[in-house]
């Protein structure tokens, strides 16, 4: 190589610092993206060190899904003023690309959570807990509804958690009234729900509210959760527990983490008080 040429890569040195291959910076060049600063007579192409930056902000731009031809229009015809408002809105979007992955962080955090519990919990046994106030996002009533209406409001809940990002990763849960649960009408939910992002505070909230729960699991297809009600509800008259407001039903395994639908668990908390 020549003096002249001894501060300058070769494609393929300069290949290896930006870890591509040589055919994409032969692309870059034909579509007049990124183009050598160096050509000789003979077709061999050099790069400075400099054009690393340049690269650089390609990879960044289309990493932010930027086509190659804005990208190329922009390296074409940027201004200092252009440059700064193109590098500003790519750092919103990276704001919000880091957001939503903080989001899927806490998704994938509480469903691992969820399923490491149910792994040391005993789904035989029914207990007596005390449970502090929580907000829970709800529904709209689901008392009576027809099977279609019932799945609008279903579609209609998810639609509305996903609208304002408040899924957290908690499954959908239901709530029944003790009415229904002493008619065996255990199919008749009032409402859906679901624990949601603290600190939301819009429509749509329900409090749990805080006291003694009789907790129990039952596994299985939901069309034998009567069996389980029948144990929950024997265990509260052995205690002399009364039955009070409503019952609260969540999935701790699902289709996540076991299969069939055999396997599933689902976690139940009646709110009692002392007679």
């Amino acid at each position: 190589m020549s003096e002249n040429l001894r501060k300058y890569f070769t494609t393929g040195e300069f290949a290896k610092i930006c870890h591509v291959k040589k055919q994409t910076l032969f692309h870059y060049d034909d579509i007049g993206l990124l183009t050598p600063e160096i050509k000789t007579a003979k077709g061999y192409r050099y790069y400075s060190y400099q054009q690393y930056e340049v690269f650089a902000v390609i990879e960044l731009l289309k990493e932010l899904k930027m086509p190659l031809k804005e990208i190329r229009a922009f390296l074409q015809n940027k201004t200092p003023i252009e440059s700064i408002e193109l590098l500003e809105e790519q750092t919103q979007l990276i704001e919000k690309k880091i957001e939503n992955l903080t989001h899927l962080r806490e998704i994938l955090d509480t469903k691992i959570a969820i399923t490491k519990n149910a792994l040391q919990t005993d789904f035989e046994t029914i207990s007596l807990v005390y449970s502090e106030e929580e907000l829970l996002l709800r529904s709209e009533s689901t008392l009576d509804t027809t099977d279609k209406e019932f799945l609008k409001s279903v579609s209609n809940f998810i639609n509305y958690s996903d609208n304002y990002e408040l899924y957290s990763g908690h499954p959908i849960g239901a709530i029944l009234h003790k009415d229904k649960m002493m008619e065996r009408d255990f199919e008749n939910y009032s409402y859906l729900y679901t624990k949601m992002k603290k600190g939301w505070q819009g429509e749509n909230v329900w409090t749990k509210p805080s006291g003694f729960y009789i907790v129990g699991y039952h596994i299985g297809d939901e069309v034998n959760i009567f069996e389980t009600y029948d144990r929950l509800i024997a265990y509260s008259i052995e205690h002399q527990l009364q039955l009070k407001g409503y019952s609260y039903e969540e999935y701790i395994l699902d289709a996540v983490s076991v299969n069939g639908i055999d396997n599933y668990v689902t976690k139940i908390m009646i709110e009692v008080e002392k007679s």
